[in-house]
């Protein structure tokens, strides 16, 4: 139902940080592509390529951490149970409070906008919102994405969507996605542990594999954070955030 796919750049095609001398580290080394696959549609794949570039990469090509930290970032809140009463909220486009809106107002804003991946490192992004549902015979992730209409980058996936998937099945794919990338890069780490760094290039190998392994601890660490989310000011906020955005002008 869910994918986090990626490839990373091969090492010598890296490209060093800074100058005089440049530097490799660990987030310049997960360098690449990726790609979220929701139920067969690529949310980060572009709807096409420039003219007479048939090689060109067709997927967002950034720093394959980023999106590893941003998951990881987002899943404490993506995986708290969200309450019955507040499904209408949470599964609306509400935006943030105004500086006119309660300071349980700008909570519940807070708490609707911790269900959003971070995406505002990429052009155009799409916007992509996740919440838990659980029940007596029931436990569910859903996924929703946006795009803006008329933006000047196209993606390949439909302009909106909504999937619902069991949370088994996400948490699967984050630990898949998780448990991928250390591999790949524990390998370029202790590669480059037996080569030495590049020539002309700045590398510290010790903090390099000190790095390797406490990323290593990140999602355990996130699965274990608990939220401290203040429900009463977040229902309260909430019911004053859809007042606003459906009464008439």
């Amino acid at each position: 139902m869910i994918r986090f796919r990626f490839e990373l750049t091969p090492v010598e095609d890296v490209r060093p940080w800074g100058s005089e001398p440049p530097a490799l580290h660990w987030f310049a080394l997960t360098d690449g592509w990726y790609c979220i696959d929701v139920d067969g549609h690529e949310l980060l794949r572009y709807s096409r390529q420039e003219p007479g570039d048939d090689e060109q990469n067709p997927y967002v090509d950034y720093y394959v951490v980023r999106l590893w930290e941003d998951v990881i970032e987002v899943l404490p809140e993506a995986l708290e149970p969200v309450p019955a009463d507040l499904l209408d909220f949470v599964s609306r486009d509400v935006g943030r409070a105004s500086r006119e809106n309660s300071p349980e107002a700008e909570e519940a804003g807070s708490w609707h906008a911790d269900h959003a991946l971070p995406m505002g490192h990429l052009s155009e992004a799409p916007y992509i919102r996740w919440w838990r549902v659980t029940g007596d015979d029931h436990d569910s992730v859903t996924v929703t994405w946006q795009y803006r209409p008329g933006a000047e980058i196209e993606f390949a996936a439909p302009m909106t969507g909504r999937v619902t998937m069991p949370t088994a099945s996400f948490l699967a794919a984050v630990h898949e996605f998780d448990r991928s990338l250390l591999a790949e890069m524990e390998l370029r780490v202790t590669a480059l542990e037996t080569t030495g760094a590049p020539v002309g290039v700045e590398l510290d190998l010790e903090h390099l594999r000190h790095e390797q392994r406490e990323r290593a601890t990140w999602l355990r660490r996130a699965l274990e954070r608990e939220c401290a989310t203040d429900w009463p000011a977040v229902r309260a906020g909430a019911r004053e955030l859809l007042t606003t955005r459906t009464e008439p002008a």
